[in-house]
Order: C-alpha cells, then sequence, then structure tokens
C-alpha cells in the first residue's frame, strides 16, 4: 500500500472510531476492543459471540458512510457481508 493510501485509511479509521456506537450496543462486549466493526481495516470482533440486539442503524458513522447492513461485530464490515 503506497504511503499516501495508508494515511487516507488511518484517517478514515480514526473518523469512523470518533463517531462510533459500538461501546453502547447490547450486544458488544468490553474486552479491549475499540469497536468500529464496520471498517474493513477493522472487522468483526474477536469476542463478541451473542448478537443481543443491534444499534447500528442509528451510528453516525452508517449514515456518513451510505452503510446497509447490520451486526458488524459479529457479520463482518459491509464489504464482508456484501461479499465484495
Amino acid at each position: 500500500m503506497k504511503p499516501a493510501m495508508a494515511t487516507e485509511m488511518e484517517e478514515k479509521k480514526q473518523m469512523v472510531l470518533s463517531l462510533c456506537t459500538c461501546t453502547q450496543c447490547p450486544s458488544f462486549e468490553d474486552c479491549g476492543e475499540e469497536g468500529g466493526y464496520c471498517f474493513p481495516a477493522i472487522g468483526k470482533s474477536g469476542c463478541i459471540t451473542v448478537e443481543e440486539g443491534c444499534i447500528c442503524g442509528g451510528c453516525p458513522v452508517y449514515e456518513k458512510m451510505g452503510l446497509e447492513h447490520l451486526y458488524y461485530c459479529s457479520r463482518g464490515s459491509e464489504k464482508e457481508q456484501t461479499g465484495t
């Protein structure tokens, strides 16, 4: 990955984490992860295994990035769920 692309990706990741509401979700498990599971460079959680409710649709990142799926923590990023 070119340095400019890496910088842009890191900036997007930081934007996602700054707006992320994952830690407020009923499915969230506090295991040291920051959230931002919708972002491909982060991906799904390594510790969330039970879907106990989803607030992805109300997250600012969801609207800002034009996301369409839910349960990114357990099912993977938008990219993963669409298979692209």
